[in-house]
């Protein structure tokens, strides 16, 4: 259940991402509420998943799920690019999370 809800955690890591670049800079009210919203629900995820998970794992899989769903949402959503370099390295941090999963054993 933890890794359930460290997911989650790292889901709500990418909106909030997605939704700070929205705000412009928190000049836009609705942005900015999930924004902040979003990022309490995700902190408090966190928490609960450390408390039956490694820190180092469950905080190296947080972010590392909110860096590549906020370099997806960019490229899906913001017209960033799509390049190589770009997706090796979301792949990158992918195969790390999944690493860091079968090391942990639960």
């Amino acid at each position: 259940m933890a890794w359930f809800i460290l997911f989650c955690a790292g889901i709500l890591e990418t909106v909030w991402a997605f939704y700070m670049k929205k705000s412009d800079g928190f000049t836009l009210l609705v942005p900015s509420i999930i924004t902040v919203l979003t990022m309490i629900a995700s902190f408090a995820l966190l928490a609960v998943a450390m408390k039956s998970l490694p820190l180092g794992t469950a905080y190296a899989v947080w972010t590392g799920i909110g860096t590549a769903g906020a370099v997806v949402a960019g490229i899906a959503f913001l017209g960033e690019q799509a390049t190589a370099a770009r997706l090796i390295a979301v792949a990158s941090i992918l195969f790390g999370i999944v690493l860091l999963k079968l090391c942990d054993g639960k």
